[in-house]
């Protein structure tokens, strides 16, 4: 994993997840700017899975488990949609705030996923 996309993803999805969260706490139902901002996310997902397939075709493994990384990365990518369909499905505060969840739960793969490739916390060093 290339770090400062790292830090930036993660900052990215801890801020909008927060973000979408506290407007939905506040009874704003889910529109175009929640979305949009679920829709960056997934996006910010997208520049990760194809930097990680680029440095994994340049020789570079995950130190615990390249699969496993994958495997995180994969399910990460499926947990915004999950949330974009629930929250147009379901046009309430809470579907927003699921929105939300959505982003911070991503927020909180990506340290794992730091950690599968690293093989030390990123919350803690070496």
């Amino acid at each position: 994993m290339i770090d400062l996309l790292y830090q930036v993803l993660l900052w990215f999805f801890v801020g909008a997840g927060a973000l979408i969260v506290l407007l939905g706490l506040f009874g704003r139902k889910p529109g175009q700017f929640e979305i949009t901002l679920t829709a960056g996310v997934l996006a910010g997902l997208m520049v990760q899975l194809i930097a990680s397939i680029v440095l994994v075709l340049s020789g570079e493994r995950a130190v615990i488990s390249t699969l496993e990384f994958f495997g995180y990365l994969i399910v990460a990518l499926l947990i915004p949609v999950a949330g974009a369909i629930w929250a147009l499905a379901e046009k309430s505060k809470w579907s927003t705030v699921i929105l939300g969840a959505a982003s911070l739960t991503v927020a909180v793969m990506m340290v794992r996923m730091m950690q599968i490739w690293t093989g030390v916390s990123p919350l803690v060093g070496q």
